[in-house]
């Protein structure tokens, strides 16, 4: 049986076939990938919880007073079915209350509960440990210089996608 290579390793093999740039994308998506990969697979280890579902609790411990489920998905960048697969779940589980909008009759807003916020705490904790112990590879001074690469690398995109 032949070894699958990432896209990456592929396109290390044959370097005339691309550029550097290409190169470059491959592996930012390739530590991305393997990354995500990763903290997916401790988040249901440790904790019984999907990725998606610790992103929407991210976004309600920084909004205290709760959202709208049109808020959440617009934060998340999914659809507002996504989102409200994911809300039905988190409040089975008791991790989010669901309340009548203040100002509109028609919406709902969604905020952690009690027990959520306590769950999330712990999990952002763990989260925040794991990407130190992926990332430790990198010393401090390695971290400042990618951070501005990549820092100038976004703002050009943002430059070329904004025209």
């Amino acid at each position: 049986m032949p070894i699958l290579l990432d896209a990456e390793t592929r396109a290390h093999e044959h370097p005339a076939d691309h550029r550097a740039e290409l190169r470059l994308w491959l592996r930012l998506l390739t530590c991305t990938n393997l990354i995500e990969s990763e903290i997916r697979a401790r988040l249901r280890r440790h904790f019984g919880v999907t990725l998606p579902r610790f992103d929407l609790m991210a976004q309600l411990e920084k909004a205290p007073a709760g959202m709208t489920l049109g808020e959440l998905s617009r934060r998340m960048m999914v659809s507002n079915g996504n989102v409200t697969g994911l809300v039905e779940r988190l409040l089975d589980t008791g991790h989010v209350e669901r309340r009548p909008h203040p100002a509109d009759r028609r919406a709902v807003v969604v905020a952690l509960s009690p027990t959520g916020r306590q769950v999330f705490a712990a999990m952002a904790s763990a989260h925040a440990e794991w990407i130190a112990e992926l990332c430790a590879g990198l010393a401090p001074p390695d971290v400042a210089q990618l951070m501005r690469l990549l820092g100038r690398l976004k703002s050009h995109v943002k430059d070329v996608a904004h025209g």
